[in-house]
């Protein structure tokens, strides 16, 4: 394994600091410890359809691996093992261990022809809320029109026992906790930060692909241990990403030279303060009528669950679960600006809040909806009450709501399929104007409007 020169002794990395930043310690640059390049195996063997329990490695195949259809997009999906040894760290930033070997996998999907490549990787931070890894920011309609590479980083315990047990001949050797010495997730930090590391130079999982820019992305559990990252480690280690995308969850305070996008749905605001303003380095966009997990990512993933986990989950909700606004669209273009935003400076738009109500209730209109934040046409020209807020059992507040108008409700809306049609087109344009929807997304807004038949 290649390395770097390393490592400072805590009182010597104090000794050596020279500059206070809110939220932790800022160090010289000489003063910070250097990121390690770890070991990245050949990829693994193995695809679907196949026998996760074979004793036979190229029998088995990747956890979660997508049924999107790669090849026709000129994609490629493969797995690496990726190993050394890794600094420990607790959520406050103390380092608690140095050198503790570990060994965890990457799933990657990336373009196959460097023509095809925009030259930007998005590294996920894999949620585990679950119990198991979710590739939740996978967005493979938008991610590979754009020519994205994505690679999902398993840095975590929870998520890294479940997939030993799951295929014991694929995973049965990985291990991110030191031999169980440090099961808090400790490692998780720098493990995290080696995988991106692992994406430049000889060896590298993206081949030939030769990445600018490197993004770090991760969704409501995972966006909180990258805040943590940001927050209080990454001001004494080496920086590899260029820039942050925290989705649906907490976003960093402190004020870094990594500029800082959060996307948060309706669901995820539920005060009318806000821990930080929009500056030149934080960009914050709020989704009305956005759900933390809607929709389309439990319509992406059910038949992956079935195949996997041997059964999609069912939840029995207040109201009908699964917001159809897509927070997707504005974390699509999120990354379209958070890459510009790093490249050349030029920071996204500001985006209007949610409204409150006095009372620090959510204001809504007559209809219910949500008053305020980035107002896609799903919301601004509905054919249902769609909400980020619901009750239940499980996982049901995360879902937001999903309550189609009747017949006549429709009918008064929208008299004719043209004018439905003609409202649609005009939201969506706004939006595109604004920054906050790509103009593929529009395309496809556009012809599901046509699709529903509304005002026929």
């Amino acid at each position: 394994m290649t390395k770097h020169p390393r490592r400072l002794g805590t009182a010597v990395a104090l000794a050596l600091a020279v500059a206070l930043t809110p939220g932790g310690i800022g160090y010289a640059d000489d003063a910070r410890t250097p990121i390690a390049v770890p070991t990245v195996s050949a990829p693994i063997p193995g695809a679907v359809p196949g026998d996760r329990l074979s004793p036979v490695l190229a029998d088995t195949y990747p956890f979660f691996s997508t049924p999107d259809d790669l090849a026709r997009h000129g994609y490629v999906e493969q797995e690496f093992h990726l190993s050394g040894v890794a600094d420990g760290w607790d959520q406050l930033g103390v380092q608690v261990a140095t050198d503790v070997p570990y060994r965890t996998r990457i799933i990657v999907r990336r373009p196959v022809h460097r023509a095809a490549f925009n030259g930007t990787a998005l590294v996920e931070w894999q949620n585990v809320t679950a119990g198991y890894d979710l590739d939740a920011l996978w967005n493979g309609e938008a991610i590979m029109r754009a020519g994205y590479a994505w690679i999902g980083v398993s840095a975590q315990r929870v998520g890294v026992d479940q997939l030993r047990a799951w295929s014991p001949t694929r995973y049965g050797t990985l291990d991110v906790t030191g031999g169980g010495t440090y099961r808090a997730d400790e490692l998780s930090y720098d493990i995290f930060a080696q995988a991106a590391k692992a994406l430049g130079g000889p060896g590298s999982p993206l081949g030939r692909l030769d990445v600018r820019t490197l993004l770090a992305v991760g969704a409501s559990q995972s966006a909180a241990r990258m805040t943590v990252y940001y927050q209080h480690i990454l001001p004494k280690v080496e920086p590899v990403f260029d820039g942050y995308a925290f989705i649906v969850g907490n976003a960093p305070t402190r004020v870094g030279d990594e500029p800082v996008f959060q996307v948060l749905s309706e669901t995820d605001v539920r005060t009318p303060v806000r821990p930080s303003p929009d500056t030149d380095r934080f960009r914050r966009w709020e989704v009305a009528g956005g759900a933390h997990s809607g929709w389309r990512g439990q319509e992406y993933r059910n038949p992956i669950s079935v195949r996997d986990l041997g059964a999609a989950p069912v939840y029995d909700c207040a109201l009908p679960p699964f917001s159809r606004v897509p927070v997707h669209h504005a974390t699509a273009a999120a990354y379209d600006h958070l890459g510009r935003w790093v490249r050349s400076g030029t920071p996204p738009p500001v985006a209007e809040p949610l409204v409150f109500n006095a009372d620090g209730t959510k204001a809504r209109d007559g209809l219910g909806l949500a008053i305020g934040g980035i107002r896609y046409s799903q919301l601004t020209v509905p054919t249902a009450v769609s909400t980020g807020d619901n009750a239940g059992q499980s996982f049901c507040f995360l879902f937001g709501s999903h309550q189609p108008f009747d017949e006549p409700t429709l009918d008064r809306l929208y008299p004719t399929h043209g004018g439905y049609l003609a409202k649609v087109v005009l939201a969506d344009l706004r939006n595109v104007g604004a920054g906050y929807l790509l103009p593929a997304d529009a395309r496809t807004n556009l012809r599901e409007a046509i699709a529903s038949g509304v005002g026929r």
